[in-house]
């Protein structure tokens, strides 16, 4: 069934993606219009994380968000069939310096990142850091997909510029291999979703709303005495892109319990409401109710 997808979608990546974002257009309609996919929960969510915000405006912000998913969608899919320049081009990186400090430094790096704008160009990293004398290797923690076929597509697109895709069960087993191996690791963590059943969290205020954060990438990142960094998205126009890197703590180790967290947590909220169409809507991210100590 992979091989089928596969070739069922990768002849949409030759086209441009001027022609892409016309496919783009007709899907955000369908969504928005007639499926009408999970426009409740998107509209819960935006109501109830901004009541103070005007009814038009937040629908504004709905439609605007179901946009940028069916771009989100087709600029995936541009991933079978684009060149290293013009993805470096459209996905932009600011202040990689600060993670190449630590590359050299011999301190690994744990990235908390969140799903904002196009998460899926973000492997292109290793496109614009500079590690030269340093085994390196750049990792993306995931879960696993419960539909095998489109999992290995995603498997495939995420690997597309030469980072390793971690299956959330076993990253810190991976990670403690790949130092051992000798690499210094540059890792993405997704920490802005729903937690897992099981996983260790914080009760914070976020978006006005008592919020579950997952505390596991702290935790890890503390055991391996890892630096910690934000990758701060930015939209700036249809399929152009921007990351800035935000230093959280040199040494995760050397912080009080639960400080990495609540800092990620605030960079977070101000990277939505700044642009709140950009984030993932559709999640059911308070599902589970949460109290706050």
């Amino acid at each position: 069934m992979e091989t089928v997808l596969y070739y069922l979608l990768r002849p949409l990546a030759f086209l441009p993606l001027k022609c892409l974002y016309l496919l783009s257009d007709f899907i955000y309609f369908v969504l928005y219009y007639i499926i009408r996919y999970r426009k409740r929960v998107v509209d819960d969510n935006l109501r109830q994380c901004f009541p103070d915000v005007t009814a038009e405006r937040r629908r504004a912000v709905s439609r605007l968000f179901y946009r940028n998913f069916a771009d989100y969608i087709f600029e995936t899919i541009k991933l079978f069939h684009i060149s290293d320049r013009e993805i470096k081009r459209r996905m932009v990186f600011e202040n990689t310096e600060a993670i190449d400090r630590f590359v050299a430094q011999g301190r690994s790096v744990a990235v908390y990142f969140s799903h904002c704008g196009n998460w899926e160009w973000a492997p292109s990293i290793t496109l614009h850091s500079h590690t030269d004398g340093v085994r390196t290797a750049f990792c993306q923690v995931y879960r696993p997909l419960k539909n095998k076929a489109f999992d290995g597509l995603m498997l495939r697109l995420r690997s597309r510029f030469g980072s390793v895709s971690l299956p959330k069960s076993t990253v810190l087993r991976r990670l403690i291999a790949l130092r051992r191996d000798g690499f210094v690791t540059v890792t993405g963590f997704m920490s802005d979703q729903k937690p897992s059943h099981g996983d260790p969290t914080l009760p914070l205020l976020f978006l006005g709303r008592p919020t579950a954060f997952i505390t596991g990438t702290e935790e890890l990142a503390r055991r391996m005495k890892m630096a910690a960094v934000y990758w701060d998205m930015y939209k700036d126009s249809r399929g152009y892109y921007r990351i800035v890197t935000r230093v959280i703590a040199d040494d995760v180790s050397e912080t009080a319990p639960g400080d990495v967290t609540r800092v990620y947590a605030s960079m977070l909220q101000q990277t939505i409401q700044r642009n709140p169409s950009i984030w993932l809507w559709t999640h059911k991210r308070w599902k589970i109710p949460v109290t706050l100590p």
